[in-house]
Parts: structure tokens; C-alpha cells; sequence
């Protein structure tokens, strides 16, 4: 048996993971909904990336057992095909979950959307402070992390595209 398990911050991640579930028949439960996740064989878990962490997804391997099987699929606004970004959030996974797990993890990384106008003012807040240490560096210091940030800062932008999920094998 499998569930998709997912943890979502402005919609994006919940989304996907609906999709998902559509396409798949595999049913699809916000990780604060999950109960008892030790009967299911795999567990696909989509988590929203923030602040160099994957939302939902420490709690969520806290309560695996042995022999389960992990996939893990980030969202974010970063650009999924740049090596660097991938390195960095594969490091940040591999600081979470057990390496009982993390050896046999399949992880996949997404685009999201951003809204800056529904954002919570703490989230606004840092992005700006965030924002404005970014523009502050040389163009020749920036990694497309950064560049990604400046060009979106502000603004509305949907980058989901549920031809992605294709790619996934499950």
C-alpha cells in the first residue's frame, strides 16, 4: 500500500500532490492529517522547500519503521535543472532523514507558485531582508538561488506544471 503525504505552505505542494492522487488513485493526506502511516509500504512525500528545509517532512520520517520505502518530491521556485540548487536541497534532505532511508530515497524536485500579496507578513518580512542582502552582492557573487529571488521578488508567479509529475517513477 501506498499514501502520498504532503506538506504544503501557499497551495503549490497541495496541488501537486492532488494530481498526484488523481492520476495515481493513490490517496493523498496533508502530514498533519496523517495517521498511521506504519502500515503503508511507501510513503510519497511532497513538501513545499522554505528556508532551506522541506516543510512536514522531519515529522513525517519520524514516524516511518524499517522497510518502508521513501519518495520525496520537492516544490519550490527554484530551478529544478540547476545542479547547484539540487545539491544544496539534497544536502539539506540528507540532514533529515535517517540514512536508513535516505540510501534508497528517490527525490524529485518541482516548481512552484509564489504570490507575494498572500504571504504572511513574517514570510514577506524575511523574504525582504532576504531580498535586500541579495541585491546588495556583485552580479558576479549571485547563484541562481539568489538570482531567482531578485527576479521574483514581489511579484505573482505559477510555475506548476503537472506534465512534471511524468517524470516521477513510482
Amino acid at each position: 500500500m501506498q499514501i502520498i503525504i504532503y506538506g504544503s505552505l501557499y497551495g503549490s505542494t497541495k496541488r501537486y500532490a492532488e494530481h498526484l492522487s488523481e492520476i495515481t488513485g493513490i490517496e493523498a493526506v496533508a502530514f498533519k492529517d496523517a495517521k498511521d502511516i506504519a502500515k503503508y509500504d511507501r510513503i510519497i512525500y511532497l513538501g513545499a522547500l522554505f528556508a532551506g528545509s522541506v516543510l512536514g517532512l522531519k515529522k513525517t520520517v519520524s514516524r516511518m519503521s524499517v522497510g518502508q520505502k521513501l519518495t520525496i518530491i520537492t516544490v519550490g521556485m527554484v530551478d529544478p535543472s540547476d545542479p547547484e540548487n539540487i545539491d544544496y536541497i539534497r544536502r539539506s534532505i540528507k540532514g533529515i532523514v535517517p540514512a536508513q532511508f535516505y540510501d534508497e530515497t528517490h527525490i524529485y524536485h518541482l516548481r512552484g507558485a509564489i504570490d507575494y500579496s498572500n504571504l504572511t507578513l513574517k514570510h514577506r518580512m524575511m523574504l525582504s531582508v532576504i531580498h535586500w542582502k541579495i541585491s546588495k552582492m556583485p552580479e558576479e557573487k549571485l547563484n541562481a538561488e539568489s538570482k531567482t529571488i531578485l527576479s521574483i521578488y514581489g511579484k505573482k508567479l505559477d510555475c506548476v506544471d503537472f506534465e512534471s509529475l511524468e517524470e516521477i517513477d513510482l
